[in-house]
């Protein structure tokens, strides 16, 4: 359906039985080929795509629904999607994005990876040829690579034209694989004319072809360890051997006594050590068709033996290569599932705190930090939790009740304890990441933190490190499962957890959500995700409570209604889809179009009438200070940063005399945006802005405490963001 003639084929060793139906895959299997040895990075980068573009093609083909705006590992993790392709199938899918996004972000990459991972794309391949209706004794014998790929080995004295018409073919590839997306977006939109599925024999036949597919692709217990775990262990930081030798810090098939066999016994798959020479993990690997959970009472049995004869009872591990599983036995903690091994620093960690973590009832929160009662209880319910083995936490507060110091107080509270050793502090925006940095050099001013970025991705000598979502989704594979002892997440509600899952799932540890969204509006998915039952957070703290406490800790707001044609005309939310009316409940911004007719666009948002209607009653009717001789602290909401302008242009020429620095556009796109918000917060050198005109930056979470006056220029549909608001 997507092929094209436009492109001359790269000629692949192992592919090429894919190209009648996906020659945009074949192609990518010859890059990858012919990169192997020359190129290992680019040869993985190449299959990451070839990852991708099966992804992608899976989701069209199957008519799957898609995440709003979603990038690979939304695809990859979108449900229907999983429950459609085999687990194996998406583990491979699984290990050429990973390897591939550290091919690219960090150019790393060896042939012998590059070669192993050009194997899983054959195996994906072969899975995706006779699920699509091909025969399995079509699919031809993986070769490995040679010098060059399939070009050279044809025609190895052309090196400069295969190299020049190699370059040439990538680039014709990369436009094609443009056209591809347009093209499914096209096809997308169309109308399903296609006539009824297969018949139910034809369907037992197909299915049939993809057992006979699937079933070489799980390995034997052996082709386990030497793949799969070998190589995730190698990613964590642990000198593994090649085949089956052992290293100091590796050693495979140790020997184990004290077992219940007729020897006395047994020899454990792998045993990771520590630098005293004593078992830190127990590794048990069973075949990848089998459950991993068949190797745990083995596990234990060697942790048992080992325990014995060392004296220190190892953390188990057990997997099959896809699944692993964490067992902290000796301080009475379940087993959980974990995506990575930790790494030796991490996992020497564990046994530090076997021995060093004090009792919750030594947890005291600082009332220096937080010292409302409200704030001091917030922290206990966590600590509490967390001492119950629950490995999650959720707290609501209302919107300015100091979610920011409770989250440090915690933090606090455990470093001291030795809980935690390393926190990450998760914000929506920089912004609100710069707050939180502020903050904490406030009142953790002695434990050394840092701003997460690509540069200082390598850093591990901070105790505190602050991210973006976004900075963070980048590079968190750089780092160990079990780096961080604690993460706490702001702003933590069903749109991020949608879009930033990953972290959550990576990282192995105590995980702290905060909202301010009222309890009755939080998603269900949101308290399943921290571990609490529907409608009951771990501590939660009420707008009413904070406004009726004596003395109130908030002030209730006085509505001034002044009502315009556009704040109440052209808006078609019956006419958008599902997926637009969400979107617009999550508060994300939408085309103009969808929201208003053209004509009513130029009409009521751009109209300078209505606009100086906004800004004159603001000025007549605004909250002032300074003994009434000067306007309050004041942000309005604009529907774009087109409106947004228009304001500003408005509000000068009505006002010249406040001149140009009082009334400011703020939006993310200007470079000055964070110098103009320090300006706002009377922190930088323009002390004179007083009216800071918003698109999204400063809707929620940024902390102003001298601002009266708030003008909602726009509408607002989401009930939890106009409280935010």
């Amino acid at each position: 359906m997507f092929a094209s003639n436009a492109i001359e084929p790269m000629k692949s060793i192992n592919f090429e039985f894919l190209r009648p139906k996906w020659p945009e895959l074949a192609s990518l299997g010859g890059f990858a080929e012919t990169y192997t040895h020359s190129d290992a990075a680019g040869s993985i980068a190449k299959l990451r795509m070839f990852c991708e573009q099966v992804t992608r093609w899976i989701h069209h083909h199957r008519k799957l629904p898609k995440p709003y705006q979603a990038n690979l590992m939304d695809l990859m993790q979108n449900r229907p999607f999983q429950e459609y392709v085999p687990e194996v199938v998406l583990s491979k899918l699984h290990l050429l994005r990973r390897e591939g996004n550290r091919a690219v972000h960090g150019n790393d990459g060896t042939p012998v990876l590059a070669q192993r991972l050009t194997r899983e794309a054959y195996d994906i391949g072969r899975w995706l040829f006779v699920s699509c209706g091909g025969r399995v004794e079509d699919c031809p014998e993986f070769i490995e690579p040679p010098q060059g790929g399939a070009e050279a080995a044809l025609q190895r004295r052309e090196k400069r034209a295969i190299l020049e018409r190699v370059a040439a073919q990538e680039a014709q590839l990369q436009k094609l694989l443009e056209d591809l997306d347009q093209q499914r977006d096209r096809a997308r939109q169309a109308e399903a004319t296609a006539e009824e599925r297969q018949a139910a024999l034809e369907a037992a036949l197909q299915a049939r072809n993809e057992l006979q597919a699937i079933d070489p692709l799980s390995y034997s217990e052996a082709e386990t360890r030497q793949y799969l775990i070998d190589q995730m262990l190698a990613d964590a930081g642990w000198n593994v051997g090649p085949g089956s030798a052992s290293t100091e810090q590796v050693q495979k098939e140790f020997p184990v006594s004290h077992q219940p066999t007729a020897s006395g016994g047994g020899a454990a798959d792998y045993v990771l050590l520590g630098e005293n020479g004593k078992p830190l993990a127990v590794i048990e690997a069973k075949k990848t068709a089998a459950d991993p959970q068949q190797g745990r009472t083995q596990a234990r049995l060697y942790a048992d033996g080992l325990e014995q004869e060392y004296g220190q009872r190892p953390v188990i591990f057990f997997t099959n290569g896809y699944e692993l599983w964490i067992w902290n036995d000796a301080p009475g903690e379940p087993w959980r599932s974990i995506y990575g091994f930790y790494s030796p620093d991490s996992l020497q960690h564990l046994f530090f705190q076997r021995t060093r973590r004090q009792p919750v009832s030594a947890i005291s929160p600082s009332p220096a930090i937080a010292g409302r009662m409200y704030q001091i209880e917030a922290v206990r319910r966590v600590v509490e939790k967390f001492a119950e083995n629950k490995r999650r936490a959720l707290i609501v507060q209302a919107t300015g009740t100091g979610k920011t110091r409770v989250a440090i107080s915690l933090s606090d509270a455990m470093i001291r304890a030795k809980w935690a050793r390393r926190v990450l502090f998760l914000c929506d925006r920089r912004e609100l990441r710069k707050q939180a940095n502020n903050a904490l050099k406030q009142f953790l001013a002695s434990e050394p933190r840092t701003i997460v970025t690509t540069a200082t991705a390598s850093d591990t000598e901070h105790r505190i490190y602050l991210a973006t979502y976004p900075a963070m989704m980048k590079i968190h594979e750089k780092f160990d499962v079990g780096f961080f002892d604690l993460i706490i997440a702001d702003e933590s509600h069903r749109s991020l957890f949608n879009r930033y899952r990953q972290l959550f799932d990576y990282f192995d540890c105590f995980q702290v959500g905060l909202t301010a969204t009222p309890v009755g509006f939080v998603n269900r998915n949101t308290f399943s995700m921290f571990q609490c039952e529907d409608g009951d957070p771990t501590a939660n703290y009420t707008y009413d409570e904070a406004i009726s406490h004596n003395p109130p800790f908030l002030v209730p707001f006085v509505v001034d209604t002044h009502t315009t044609p556009f704040l109440r005309a052209g808006i078609k939310y019956s006419q958008m889809t599902p997926e637009q009316q969400e979107q617009l409940k999550e508060g994300e911004e939408l085309p103009e179009a969808v929201e208003y007719e053209p004509g009513e666009v130029d009409k009521y948002i751009y109209n300078r009438d209505t606009n100086r209607h906004i800004l004159r009653n603001l000025m007549d009717h605004g909250i002032r200070v300074e003994d009434g001789t000067r306007l309050g602290k004041t942000i309005v909401f604009a529907r774009s940063k087109r409106h947004a302008r228009l304001l500003e242009e408005v509000f000068n020429e009505m006002y010249p005399q406040y001149g140009g620095d009082f009334c400011q556009v703020i939006v993310s796109e200007d470079p000055r945006a964070e110098t103009l918000i320090d300006d706002f917060k009377g922190l930088g050198k323009n002390t004179n802005l007083t009216i800071a005109i918003s698109v999204d930056m400063l809707d929620t979470g940024v902390d102003v405490p001298e601002i009266v006056n708030l003008v909602f220029a726009k509408p607002v549909f989401s009930f939890v963001k106009f409280w935010q608001m």
